[in-house]
């Protein structure tokens, strides 16, 4: 099982893109898959990350980063948008489970990102608790054309930039342990059609806080 009491922050970081990596590649090795990795786990659970990402069907985390049980401890919700539950959960791996890294996954072609944008540009609605969704992406599309970013990428960098910023304002927890050097909070997003994931934000991983990569 993978010590996180010893992990660094950019340690775990770098185990995470070593998984994307080979799922890249074509060469995933599929580690702890395993009936003997299943039965070790029974009685404890020590992932290595959280990760905060769109419940879109086509960003299954363990399988774009090459990961197995026991490894990731996973939030998902449309357009990663945030609430109290969500809050929690994080704060719950990374302050119970002693998770040192965050990791907010958002990916090209997201419906709600592009719903938010109808919304803003067109007046286009969304019934029941859809509406609900678009409307917390909203703020994000709004700060994209703020500073003048128009195509639809960008935009997306935008929401996930937004998003590593809302927890880290929102969660005292999370902030505390950033702060400390205990938990790092890095802003990805994933490729659809080739499988990468690229740094957009981040804080307290080395490998995330370059200015060239910080501002995507």
């Amino acid at each position: 099982m993978t010590d996180t009491a010893n992990l660094t922050p950019d340690e775990a970081f770098e185990l995470l893109l070593a998984g994307n990596e080979r799922f890249v590649a074509g060469a995933p090795e599929h580690p702890n898959q395993d009936a003997e990795r299943r039965a070790a786990l029974a009685a404890v659970q020590q992932p290595f990350a959280v990760l905060f990402g769109c419940s879109d069907s086509r960003l299954a985390a363990e399988i774009i980063f090459d990961r197995g049980l026991g490894d990731l401890f996973v939030v998902r919700t449309a357009g990663h948008v945030t609430g109290p539950e969500v809050l929690g959960s994080i704060e719950y791996g990374v302050g119970v489970l002693g998770c040192p890294l965050v990791v907010v996954l958002g990916h090209d072609a997201c419906g709600a990102v592009a719903a938010a944008r109808g919304a803003v540009e067109e007046g286009a609605t969304a019934d029941g608790y859809v509406r609900d969704v678009i409307e917390r992406v909203t703020p994000s599309v709004l700060a994209a054309r703020a500073a003048g970013l128009t195509q639809y990428g960008e935009i997306i960098e935008e929401h996930t930039r937004n998003t590593v910023d809302l927890l880290l304002d929102r969660s005292r927890v999370l902030a505390e342990q950033v702060a400390a050097g205990r938990t790092g909070v890095v802003g990805l997003t994933y490729s659809l059609a080739d499988g990468s994931a690229r740094i957009v934000a981040g804080h307290g991983v080395k490998a995330a806080e370059r200015p060239d990569i910080q501002h995507g």
